[in-house]
């Protein structure tokens, strides 16, 4: 069998690589992505899915077998936006080969790993690796600022929630075991407003802040000695509110990103957030993030994200290293990303085994001449198409 997902796969990989040299020079950035799904859509149908459809949020969703055990392999289609193109060696969206690399924004966050995992629902069936099995491959929407939401969403409104989740985020063709989880909290205070030529008559919100920004650098200073198994904290965003530029601010927004480990849950965060805040006139609360899919239904995104981690001795993660050994012939390594996926709704949320393997190097992602090299994007195809052998 591995001879012959090899084969296949080395065969079909001028089309995956063209396909997704296509999904690049598609933009689609979060809550924009409706090209891109019918794209999507038109190329599961091409290669004989046996269902395809797109739910109420946009999320793409192709099947093939119809087993007791469930497989899901999630791609979000949604990338981050290009401030500054001028910037970029190459085009940014035009999906240019240089080097064995493919260029362009997606190519890393996540487009090599959608069209990988397209082809090889394909390569599954084709080969009749669907026996006893359902794979779904799902294309899901705006990811990169609604972490899991519309996963959580399109996991609840299948049939039956899946059994196994692969998370296809790029990872080095390492398997992550699992993620930081990250909050996102608001603090909020009020003054009065006053003339700039009398501030002494209104009370300065900005200034209320000033204890808050001190504590929270010494916290964060305090984690990093720990080493690397702890969370973080940081500002990341302050704003005021006044009349004008002559106006004492009466209102002031303190943004913070906290990282979070898996013992961290909500009591913890409120517990910190509480001793950080003490002896201030100010609130706080996890920020609720709000907006609308490219189908118009809206999204609310409550921003606090658990931590998740799958065992190295759980029937996923010892198939995913079975399927690897057999396909590389070496050991895989094991790692635990430290940025937020859709594996917050999948393991987080709806506690489905889920793991995560991708194409590409996680630190090209949102940045300047972003670029995924061939080589991992087919390793990435062969792996998606053999591993429901293992399960």
């Amino acid at each position: 069998m591995k001879s012959n997902v090899k084969k296949l796969a080395d065969k079909l990989l001028p089309d995956i690589i063209d396909f997704a040299k296509q999904l690049i020079r598609t933009k689609s950035y979060t809550g924009h992505e409706g090209d891109l799904a019918d794209l999507v859509l038109n190329k599961m149908k091409e290669l004989d899915y046996d269902h395809v459809s797109v739910d109420e949020l946009g999320n793409v969703i192709g099947v093939v077998g119809d087993g007791p055990t469930r497989i899901l392999f999630d791609s979000h289609m949604d990338t981050v936006g290009v401030n500054h193109p001028e910037e970029w060696r190459l085009d940014p969206f035009s999906g240019e080969i240089v080097d064995e690399k493919l260029y362009g924004r997606g190519s890393v966050d996540m487009k090599s790993a959608l069209s990988a995992a397209i082809f090889a629902g394909h390569i599954v069936k084709r080969l009749g690796l669907q026996e006893g099995k359902t794979i779904y491959i799902t294309a899901s929407v705006m990811e990169e600022d609604y972490d899991g939401e519309t996963v959580y969403s399109m996991c609840r409104h299948l049939e039956s929630l899946p059994d196994y989740v692969v998370i296809c985020e790029p990872s080095r063709l390492d398997l992550a075991l699992g993620h930081k989880g990250r909050a996102l909290l608001k603090v909020t205070s009020k003054g009065i407003s006053a003339h700039g030529s009398a501030p002494e008559k209104g009370i300065n919100a900005v200034y209320k802040m000033i204890p808050l920004l001190q504590r929270v650098k010494a916290l964060n200073n305090e984690m990093m000695r720990k080493g690397n198994e702890t969370g973080s904290i940081a500002l990341t965003k302050i704003c005021s509110s006044a009349e004008s530029l002559n106006a004492i601010p009466d209102q002031c927004e303190v943004y913070i990103d906290r990282r979070l480990m898996l013992e961290e849950d909500k009591e913890v965060i409120a517990a910190e957030m509480n001793t950080l805040l003490e002896g201030m006139d100010v609130s706080w609360a996890v920020y609720d993030k709000r907006g609308k899919s490219y189908t118009g239904v809206p999204v609310v995104l409550h921003s606090f994200l658990p931590s998740w981690a799958i065992s190295p001795d759980s029937i996923l993660a010892k198939a995913c290293i079975k399927s690897f050994k057999t396909l590389f012939e070496r050991e895989p390594h094991l790692i635990k990303w430290d940025f937020c996926t859709n594996g917050v709704a999948t393991a987080g949320r709806l506690n489905i085994p889920t793991i995560g393997f991708g194409p590409g190097d996680s630190k090209k992602a949102h940045t300047v001449d972003e670029c995924c090299e061939i080589s991992q994007i087919a390793a990435a195809v062969e792996f998606y198409a053999f591993l429901p052998f293992y399960l």
